[in-house]
């Protein structure tokens, strides 16, 4: 029996659910925090139908309760030795307050409540791989600070990047061994293509799919890298247990995958679909109506070329066994889930890159 009981905040979620199975495969008990019986049950009929190697117990938690509505001292929260923080909102049109109570609030008053739990060894919060490696020593921002930088990158990347600083900071002041997880794009599953993503790069799939995608975003250098999210939450699941990963981040992607434009062409050539032979490079994409464009400005400052850290994580992944798909497998049988559940697609919030 494993010594190791993991506490998942955002279990129900698309990265949080193959994490949990992820963790129970490993012989992991698990703890979902949930917020509703309902959403629970849901999970549950999910790990049930992939197999899941038993089954996690659950709690409910208020976000707008300072506390969570939990006590970090109750009975079943005494063998907790690791929590993992994969709760938010990946949505873009937030305003700014509601980004702010999301993804700030919310994860530091994750860290907070782990900061009570006397058998905790790790806390793992799910960060971004454009918004990692924030200061902490720069905390609290103030109110102009924060308008600022929310008005610059958009409510939700705003409220990111204050959040990867407030989590590292909080848990230095209070003690508590933390691995931030900085995850690209997450597609899906990289065995049958499984996602429920339907926001940012699946967005525009979709207006691929759909012939909606009136010309390519970016250039041959412009890089919005991916990661399947049974890799993720492999490697998720691996860092409570290794001392290198403690007061650590982490930069989770694959950086075999293809710029932009040439991976919207291969997923168009694999499904049989126009692409389109314009190619708009994304500094004259930023500085055109949305109207026009039909992209949303706040996906915009992802149309970048730059390059990420990854050699820590793909050095930890390696040492233990753990290695990414092959990525051009992967992304097309990702587009083949997204063709197949293209009524329940249609139905989604989404938003263009």
């Amino acid at each position: 029996m494993s010594v190791r009981h993991a506490l998942v905040f955002g279990a129900t979620g698309h990265i949080g659910q193959w994490l949990v199975r992820e963790l129970l495969h490993q012989g992991v008990t698990v703890t979902a925090a949930v917020r509703s019986e309902d959403s629970f049950h849901r999970l549950a009929d999910w790990l049930a139908r992939h197999d899941a190697d038993g089954t996690a117990k659950h709690v409910l938690v208020e976000f707008d309760d300072a506390a969570l509505g939990i006590d970090p001292g109750a009975d079943e929260f005494r063998s907790v030795t690791e929590v993992h923080n994969v709760a938010g909102a990946f949505a873009f049109g937030m305003t700014a307050d509601e980004a702010y109570s999301a993804n700030v609030t919310s994860a530091e008053r994750v860290v907070r409540f782990a900061s009570k739990l006397p058998a905790l060894t790790r806390l793992v919060h799910l960060s971004g791989y454009r918004v990692g490696g924030q200061d902490p020593n720069e905390v609290p921002w103030d109110e102009s600070r924060r308008a600022r930088e929310y008005k610059r990158l958009g409510a939700y990347e705003g409220s990111k990047v204050e959040s990867d600083a407030v989590v590292q900071a909080t848990a230095r002041s209070l003690g508590v061994p933390f691995t931030v997880v900085n995850p690209a794009s997450v597609i899906g599953d990289s065995v049958d293509g499984e996602s429920r993503q339907g926001v940012g790069l699946a967005a525009s799939v979709m207006d691929l799919i759909r012939g909606k995608l009136p010309a390519l975003p970016g250039n041959d250098r412009t890089f919005v890298p991916v990661v399947t999210v049974d890799y993720l939450a492999s490697f998720m699941a691996l860092v409570p247990i290794t001392s290198e990963a403690e007061n650590a981040s982490f930069w989770v992607l694959d950086d075999a995958t293809p710029p932009l434009p040439e991976l919207l062409r291969m997923i168009g050539k694999h499904l049989n679909v126009r692409v389109p032979w314009l190619k708009i490079p994304s500094g004259l994409l930023k500085r055109l109506p949305p109207k026009l464009t039909g992209a949303d400005p706040e996906t915009l400052s992802f149309l970048s070329e730059e390059r990420y850290p990854t050699a820590a994580a793909l050095a930890l992944a390696k040492a233990y066994g753990l290695h990414h798909p092959p990525v051009e497998t992967a992304l097309k049988r990702w587009a083949d889930y997204l063709v197949a559940a293209e009524p329940a697609a249609s139905g989604r919030r989404v938003a263009s890159m």
